[in-house]
């Protein structure tokens, strides 16, 4: 499409689909389409949105043929008016989501713990170590047995290789050493 031949062409070609001619639309369509594309993607750069946009492009050259006047530029610029026109409406509808107020944020839940939880949880983290380290005589360890790996008091007094009522009265009076430290 660069000779003066070739724009003449173009123009006689919008003039037919004016009139419904769909053969003249597939001529334009299979001359421009190529340079149209290359607008659209220039403008959006995700290959489907552009692919959408020439697509939408094509359609307004089927409605508004009729509305093209040689006089005042050459087919091939309103054709690429109408591709870049379609191209900046995609780019602009797109847009308002991505500048939505930040306000719209605070709705949106976020499964993480709060900063303010985090350092909480820190802190009782360093105050359950200290008060386990005040344990006597291995009571340490069996609470963390107990409580943070799952062992039963049974599999505890195995392990111990010490009567069951020894290890549960063991645990039980740590416990309770613990609640006056964490207090």
């Amino acid at each position: 499409m660069n000779s003066e031949e070739d724009r003449s062409s173009l123009a006689l070609m919008l003039t037919q689909v004016s009139t419904g001619d769909r053969h003249a639309f597939e001529e334009i369509y299979r001359a421009t389409h190529v340079k149209l594309f290359g607008v659209c993607l220039r403008i959006l750069p995700v290959r489907q949105e552009a692919e959408e946009a020439l697509q939408e492009a094509y359609l307004s050259v089927w409605q508004r043929a009729a509305s093209f006047d040689a006089a005042r530029g050459s087919a091939m610029t309103w054709l690429i008016t109408l591709a870049r026109n379609r191209a900046i409406d995609r780019l602009r509808a797109r847009g308002k989501i991505a500048t939505a107020p930040v306000e719209l944020a605070e709705d949106v839940a976020d499964p993480d713990p709060d900063p303010a939880s985090l350092i909480e949880a820190s802190q009782d983290e360093r105050r359950l170590a200290h008060c386990l380290g005040t344990l006597e005589g291995g009571d340490a360890g069996l609470i963390r047995r107990a409580f943070f790996e799952g062992l039963t008091y049974a599999d505890l007094a195995a392990r111990a290789s010490a009567p069951l009522g020894t290890v549960k009265s063991r645990i039980r009076r740590a416990l309770l050493k613990l609640r006056e430290c964490l207090s």
